[in-house]
């Protein structure tokens, strides 16, 4: 099999997904709107729709609806696992915390509907890391006060200190790359079995719904779990 015409849709394929187009300009301005902020804000309406309708007619006394039995279940099962990893004094940023989770759950798993996975930009990627790893400092100064924050720095022994603030860069850093590498690992991963086994239409459907719903929570799963260990390191005693 000759594997030049492969490696070279691949390649047009790959660089097609990392290509931002714009979708349109402001009039009378300079500023325009890429795709990735256009299929961010169709989530997040989505989203917010979705939420909107869920949360309808919720009750707190008297029979209860198996909807609302079902969020209150989940809901519960979240409390639990980031009261787990957080504990007391990080359960107010939970709220956060299952919003990025969401979101980037539903970004990975958005290239179903044909849209472009805006975690498939940096950009997208970087920002989300940069709010975390700010959540993240903002807790510590919140839970331990400015002095007692700045202290944790020269933790276990002040000569490590130079290697503590540099992890304010390493953390976002390792974020960024880890869900933006994995995102775009798996797009090659299905574009190479899509050509070597494009006959095959029921494993290349498996494959697909690992790496476009398996691995997509799974990423989000691990982009919050992350985040959520960062913050209880941040502001335990």
């Amino acid at each position: 099999m000759d594997l030049m015409p492969i490696t070279m849709g691949l390649k047009e394929e790959l660089l097609d997904e990392l290509e931002i187009q714009t979708v349109f300009t402001i009039p009378h301005t300079n500023i325009s709107v890429d795709e990735t902020t256009v299929v961010s804000w169709i989530i997040m309406a989505a989203l917010t729709i979705l939420a909107i309708i869920l949360t309808r007619n919720l009750k707190v006394e008297g029979e209860l609806s198996k909807r609302q039995q079902i969020l209150e279940v989940c809901m519960d099962k979240m409390v639990n696992f980031f009261k787990g990893n957080l504990g007391e004094k990080g359960v107010k940023y939970m709220p956060w915390l299952m919003s990025i989770g969401i979101f980037i759950g539903a970004s990975n798993m958005i290239g179903l509907l044909g849209f472009k996975p805006p975690t498939k930009s940096m950009q997208v990627t970087a920002a989300m890391a940069l709010t975390s790893i700010v959540l993240v400092e903002f807790a510590g100064f919140k839970e331990r006060g400015v002095k007692g924050h700045l202290k944790s720095f020269t933790q276990p022994v002040a000569i490590v200190t130079p290697i503590n603030v540099l992890e304010i860069l390493i953390k976002p850093l390792s974020l960024c790359m880890r869900l933006f590498g994995n995102v775009i690992g798996a797009f090659i991963i299905m574009e190479l079995i899509k050509s070597i086994i494009f006959f095959k239409i029921g494993i290349s459907l498996a494959f697909s719904f690992y790496f476009d719903l398996f691995d997509g929570f799974l990423q989000a799963y691990i982009f919050v779990f992350l985040t959520s260990m960062y913050i209880q390191e941040a502001i335990e005693e």
